[in-house]
């Protein structure tokens, strides 16, 4: 007799998810989010094998989160509109969700689910960056786009800045990145 499951995967996800959100990923443990959900442990091994298999399926949930509002940002917007405003909500996302956003950034999965999710974002962010920026350039302007705006959540995120960091940075970066796209 088969025995109804009293979890699955998307809820030991969302599970893991707010904890990481309110403590980060070193505090993750296989314990804490069963005791969250009121499991033995051993529950959430028949969908993870191990504390590194959650990570990673967290790692990717938070590129597919990130993937939403970026899409979401750039609507029918016209090209360098979209532009702005998914680099205003790649910035929101980081100050509003650091945690997550750490997420994001942990290496991308060898499995076809996580390489998937890896290349749907990649090929967002160049199909955005290529209404900008000529096919040819595109590929190079879309990093560039993407280490200003990691920089600038980095740097703010480290305190680098303090006081001393003029409020219209972020502005001016973007600017001079749209900027250049008429040089190509």
């Amino acid at each position: 007799m088969a025995y109804p499951s009293k979890t699955d995967r998307n809820t030991i996800l969302a599970a893991a998810m707010d904890q990481v959100s309110e403590k980060g990923i070193g505090a993750l443990a296989i314990r804490s989010v069963a005791a969250a959900l009121d499991l033995a442990p051993n529950a959430l091994y028949r969908y993870f094998a191990n504390l590194a298999a959650l990570e990673e399926a967290l790692a990717e949930e938070s590129r597919r989160l990130l993937l939403d509002v970026l899409q979401q940002a750039a609507g029918q917007r016209p090209p360098q509109e979209a532009i702005r405003s998914i680099a205003q909500a790649y910035v929101k996302f980081a100050r509003e969700r650091p945690q997550i956003f750490a997420l994001t950034l942990m290496a991308a999965s060898t499995d076809l689910e996580g390489e998937a999710a890896h290349e749907q974002s990649w090929q967002f962010v160049l199909g955005q960056v290529s209404r900008v920026y000529p096919l040819a350039n595109a590929p190079e302007a879309a990093v560039a786009l993407w280490a200003f705006l990691y920089g600038i959540t980095a740097l703010e995120a480290a305190g680098v800045f303090g006081e001393l960091k003029p409020t219209s940075s972020f502005d001016f970066g973007l600017q001079m990145w749209i900027g250049a796209a008429s040089r190509y």
